[in-house]
């Protein structure tokens, strides 16, 4: 008869007045809009349209949980609650102290021997090795123990003397050191000796002769000397170590940091402040990806343990940020092209601070240290398009490196080294705190309605961090006894079933079969489940917003 009809059901959004608007507002899970339009062809193409609202008006509700004192009230598998934002779950970080709160957290300090000026820092458990870079009046390399004791107690247990320092690298029972030495670009120390048994001697930069960076890769060492990043032979640490090969950077290399088969390297260039090296073949390097920032020079570079992103620090400018992360989670085939340009997530300024080093701990939060203003800064990366400022420390003669450990006991610490006259290295307890753990699990306290009722939706508010993941069950049952006190919860995903998971927003499945998962039902629960492939991050469940109605 040439008639057509079509019904378009929406969801509806309200403001913060419960006005419904267009956009911009929340999603009322009570309320759908109902557009019916008909249309017919003869005796001319003609269609009326109508709208309406269809809203559960009779004890329509909704449960909240949102704060610091709700979420405590749940059951906590190796996950912690925190207060940053009035409440919220992440998986258990480490350390009893605050990381944005360092001028409170500082638990112990050391007189450096000798009036040399310590540049840079690197850490073990129960070890931090420090070399003296700016000047050659201390020693070239200081070796620390550092006791399990809370606070830690710390001791001088070797130094070693000659050289000007400007890197260390530590691989198991041998520190490497990055030197000023024209012959000796890379010495080799045995820690348990505390004596020098080898050295690696790398060809001149293009005129810059420098080693300012090493790492150490099972038995493959990378040195950034002047305008070439140099790979050598590590499968003998005693004497010369011979070459492998040497790649010009178009650039002065400042800073390196190698994981899995790049390496990523600093640069003082103009066209790209960060530069990838494939490193797959140590013997046949080849540039790859490259990241221009701000035009200034790339002082220093931490990568996170799964390659996926890159923390650049560049010099100081009045005009223009000073901290980037860079998206490196790409192909191998984009990583390894020269010509390809890494994405810039978000940057962050520093506010007057020159950067000298940089680090990424636990729980989202990055730290960096350097000289003028503020001279160590926290930053919560928890949501890394936008990176913020919460917390720092001045020191009054500036910071010119940094370190952190997670220790296996769940104890967090950064560990800084100033220009002090005394006391030049400082530790500084970390946290939110929990024990760590790679996965963790919340289970939220009974929500007893008080009559039996259709749960309808379920809408979670979560962060994700890149390489962390959150998921949820809900659990509806019947009570026992006229209570809900004594029951046990069947929790299940979007189809009803244990095998599935939420996600995101989304319905909640109805089930009456008299057994396990129940909806309409009286007592309720629910679970979220955060894990993360990276140690230094975490999600973040902050809130769980459940509509329910007869």
């Amino acid at each position: 008869n040439g008639i057509t009809g079509q019904i378009i059901i929406d969801d509806v959004q309200r403001d913060e007045d419960n006005k419904i608007v267009a956009s911009g507002g929340a999603i009322d899970p009570s309320t759908k809009k109902i557009a019916i339009t008909t249309s017919w062809d003869t005796p001319i193409p003609t269609s009326i349209s109508s709208t309406l609202y269809l809203t559960r008006y009779l004890d329509n509700a909704t449960y909240i949980q949102t704060t610091e004192a709700d979420f405590n009230a749940g059951t906590l598998t190796d996950v912690i609650v925190t207060s940053t934002a009035d409440g919220e779950v992440t998986l258990g970080s480490g350390g009893n102290g605050d990381w944005c709160d360092p001028g409170t957290s500082i638990v112990a300090s050391l007189d450096l021997p000798g009036n040399g000026v310590a540049e840079t820092v690197s850490a073990v458990e129960g070890k931090v090795f420090i070399g003296t870079g700016e000047n050659a009046s201390g020693e070239s390399f200081i070796n620390i123990g550092i006791s399990n004791d809370d606070p830690p107690q710390l001791s001088i247990a070797g130094t070693i003397d000659g050289y000007k320092t400007n890197d260390v690298f530590v691989s198991g029972t041998h520190a490497f050191i990055a030197t000023d030495d024209k012959q000796k670009d890379v010495v080799i120390i045995d820690l348990v000796t505390n004596s020098e048994v080898g050295y690696y001697n790398g060809s001149n930069g293009f005129g810059f002769s420098r080693a300012e960076g090493v790492y150490v890769v099972n038995s493959v060492g990378y040195v950034v000397i002047g305008t070439t990043l140099q790979t050598f032979d590590l499968s003998s640490f005693s004497g010369s170590r011979p070459s492998l090969d040497s790649l010009f950077l178009w650039g002065i290399g400042q800073d390196i940091f190698v994981v899995d088969h790049y390496a990523y390297v600093a640069l003082e260039y103009l066209i790209a402040e960060l530069r990838l090296v494939d490193v797959f073949n140590p013997s046949n390097i080849s540039l790859g990806a490259r990241a221009d920032v701000n035009g200034e020079r790339g002082l220093e570079v931490f990568v996170n343990e799964t390659g996926t992103r890159a923390y650049l620090a560049t010099d100081e400018s009045p005009s223009k940020d000073e901290l980037f992360i860079i998206k490196t989670d790409y192909s191998l085939a984009s990583k390894s092209d020269a010509n390809f340009n890494l994405q810039v997530i978000s940057s962050y300024n520093a506010n007057g601070m020159d950067p000298r080093g940089i680090t990424v701990v636990p729980g989202n939060k990055a730290i960096i240290v350097g000289v003028n203003g503020e001279e160590y800064q926290v930053i919560d990366i928890s949501v890394e398009t936008s990176p913020t400022y919460c917390g720092g420390l001045e020191i009054g003669t500036g910071l010119y490196g940094v370190a952190s450990i997670l220790e296996s006991d769940g104890d967090a610490y950064s560990y800084v080294v100033s220009k002090e006259n005394n006391n030049e290295f400082k530790v500084i307890k970390g946290g939110p705190g929990g024990t760590y753990s790679a996965s963790g699990q919340y289970e939220s306290a009974t929500f007893d309605v008080g009559y039996s009722t259709a749960f309808n939706r379920i809408i979670p508010t979560y962060i994700t961090p890149a390489n962390t993941s959150i998921q949820f069950q809900i659990a509806v049952a019947d009570p026992v006894a006229g209570s809900c006190s004594g029951v046990s919860y069947e929790f299940v995903g979007p189809d009803g079933t244990p095998g599935s998971y939420y996600a995101d927003e989304d319905v909640i499945a109805f089930q009456n079969d008299g057994s396990n998962y129940e909806n309409p039902a009286r007592c309720f629960r629910y679970r979220v489940y955060l894990s993360s492939a990276d140690s230094s991050a975490t999600p973040i469940f902050e809130e769980i917003s459940i509509n329910y109605s007869p």
